[in-house]
């Protein structure tokens, strides 16, 4: 990345923190308070537990949309085998391992359930897990549990992100890691811009959002720099 693009585009960013009124994404940093509170994989009730951590006030757009639906098939999933998704999620929270791997290790515990419940539910119009090659509904439980080092996965901003920012080698396919590597890169420097934290802390509500480190304010530095760039 081109060290003073970057620059320019985050003191571009803080003006727009502190001069907008209207936020459409910041629902999600109340999915990722709820998550931080009610998430636990030891659950008895694995399936309420779940349920309970995806929540929303205000849209459920993160994982509710048209012909998406993975948290209801999730909670399918669990119905028919909690242990093995118990077992999913735990290797995907392992950062002992690679991020890739385990990424791409939950698609399969996925695909390895979705066959099963069509076994089980042979008239069942259910084809799709909605787990899968983009990486969105990975990535956000990803972005939930840790919330310092994940961010929502969205490679169209990525690769225009890294073009408005003169990067080399924007990627033509999934590449995570230097994904979350990059926006890791961009946090420490928008952590030495007071400013601009202070001006998204107040946008927060404290009873509401979740309002420690958290990298989904990355991806919106994206979302808002892709917007701009032709």
């Amino acid at each position: 990345m081109n060290l003073k693009k970057l620059q320019a585009a985050l003191a571009d960013f803080r003006l727009f923190l502190e001069a907008e009124s209207h936020f459409p994404d910041l629902f999600i940093y109340e999915s990722q308070k709820i998550w931080r509170e009610r998430w636990d994989v030891e659950a008895i009730d694995f399936g309420k537990m779940y349920d309970q951590s995806l929540q929303n006030s205000q849209s459920r757009r993160l994982w509710v949309g048209e012909n998406f639906f993975p948290k209801e098939m999730m909670l399918k999933f669990i119905g028919l085998q909690k242990e093995y998704v118990r077992l999913a999620f735990r290797d995907l929270f392992n950062e002992s391992k690679d991020i890739s791997g385990r990424m791409d290790r939950f698609i399969f515990y996925c695909d390895e359930l979705l066959g099963e419940y069509k076994s089980v539910h042979p008239k069942s119009v259910e084809n799709r897990h909605f787990h899968d090659e983009n990486y969105h509904m990975i990535s956000l439980y990803l972005a939930f549990e840790f919330p310092e080092n994940y961010t929502f996965y969205d490679l169209p901003v990525f690769q225009k992100m890294l073009a408005a920012l003169a990067a080399p080698d924007i990627p033509q396919a999934n590449d995570a890691e230097r994904y979350f590597k990059v926006m890791r890169t961009i946090f420490k420097f928008m952590q030495k811009d007071e400013a601009l934290l202070a001006a998204h802390q107040k946008r927060l509500d404290p009873a509401l959002h979740y309002t420690d480190t958290s990298l989904l304010l990355c991806w919106e530095f994206g979302k808002f720099l892709t917007s701009r760039f032709k």
